[in-house]
């Protein structure tokens, strides 16, 4: 029997991913949630969306969509909003996938209260809460779990984790990323937050948002962040807009982590291109006593092999493939981030529909967000060691 799921934010991101829910052979009805009433008319009167929607399940609101009998609810707002949003849907008895990050705000204590709230949240409603972290359906992250749960490589030594994304990247540039998400409704309750953050002399830093650079090796060797020591770099370009509110443009990071093995993590906004035109720059590293694992490069001692993007994937199941193949037939719409789009969707649905934790579970999405949170206050101190708080695991 399938399960019934809501759509909240038919923006940009949002309408890259309503395609795969509404595709899944498990989701058997979609509902569609915006604030701005065009974008949900845009899918409503789609032709494919026909067989699943149902005028009825049009909704204006978060308020709104919270009242509708559905099983599920996907959230595609903005970063600011997530884990408030999140824990109203939880509350009101749905299960929950939230795009990234948990929450974004520039005040680190505050965003480790929200992450609090989210753990108490899902053990007092017995709801699901999944964050939709791309870099863990990656496919150099699929590969490196299957030879981590192998014992590959054997105990692990030190590891990397990167984001480098420009705030002029010609390809997406922050600047007009943040000027789109300005002249939302949104955004502008979101100017009258910034001023009062400012007001008080909060800054943030790239660290507000950490987890395409921490979720890959974290994940990976099933480890969290103990303690951290960071340091930033003041942004150059000051004058620019996009900088008025950030401490640092720039943020290296050390953490010691459970497992015995250290983490070094780079999140960067202004620094020279590394990659592609027109792509943000996104890998980790990870070194074992036994194996070892860099630029889609498995690695022991008297050999490496190189691999392919098709031989580190997992397979999907036959019938989720098949409903996602494109309009020809050729080949299946595996979306954005790598990928990494639809992996997270039949996750967040199998897990749902068949009554287990999914990955990604709210426990482990705020050891991603504590880390950053944990580097941000270490590099306001010149890189004093700063203990990462820790929620435990999730209930049996």
């Amino acid at each position: 029997m399938g399960i019934s799921v809501g759509l909240v934010g038919l923006g940009s991101f949002g309408s890259a991913f309503a395609p795969l829910f509404k595709r899944h052979p498990l989701v058997s009805r979609i509902a569609l949630c915006d604030r701005e009433p065009e974008r949900v008319a845009r899918f409503a009167t789609r032709p494919d969306f026909q067989d699943k929607f149902r005028a009825a399940d049009a909704y204006g609101s978060v308020d709104e969509i919270c009242a509708a009998d559905l099983d599920a609810v996907v959230l595609m707002t903005q970063p600011w909003l997530h884990a408030p949003q999140a824990i109203q849907l939880l509350e009101a008895g749905k299960h929950v996938y939230s795009a990234v990050p948990i929450i974004a705000l520039p005040d680190a204590a505050e965003m480790l209260d929200w992450c609090d709230r989210l753990v108490v949240a899902c053990r007092r409603t017995g709801r699901h809460y999944m964050l939709g972290e791309t870099t863990v359906y990656r496919p150099q992250t699929m590969y490196c779990r299957r030879q981590a749960a192998a014992g590959a490589f054997g105990s692990f030594v030190y590891a990397e984790g990167e984001y480098m994304h420009p705030y002029d990247l010609p390809g997406c540039d922050l600047r007009q990323v943040q000027a789109a998400r300005a002249a939302s409704r949104a955004g502008q309750e979101w100017e009258v937050l910034r001023r009062g953050y400012r007001a008080r002399g909060v800054r943030g830093t790239p660290m507000c948002y950490p987890t395409h650079s921490v979720s890959g090796p974290m994940h990976v060797m099933r480890a969290h962040a103990l303690k951290a020591a960071a340091l930033g770099f003041r942004p150059a370009a000051a004058e620019d807009s996009y900088f008025q509110d950030s401490a640092f443009s720039n943020v290296t990071a050390l953490f010691e982590m459970s497992n015995g093995a250290a983490l070094r993590i780079c999140e960067y906004r202004e620094v020279a291109y590394p990659g592609g035109a027109g792509f943000e720059h996104e890998t980790f590293r990870l070194l074992g006593t036994l194996g070892s694992f860099r630029e889609d490069t498995w690695m022991v001692r008297d050999r490496h092999e190189r691999l392919t993007v098709q031989a580190m994937r997992d397979p999907l199941p036959p019938e989720v493939a098949a409903a996602w193949k494109d309009e020809k037939g050729d080949s299946v719409m595996y979306g954005g981030h790598g990928g990494s789009h639809a992996y997270l969707v039949h996750e967040f649905v199998d897990a749902i529909a068949h009554g287990r934790r999914p990955a990604i579970h709210a426990w482990e999405a705020c050891r991603y967000m504590a880390a950053g949170c944990a580097a941000q206050v270490s590099a306001g101190r010149d890189g004093e060691w700063t203990p990462v708080t820790d929620w435990g695991e999730p209930p049996a």
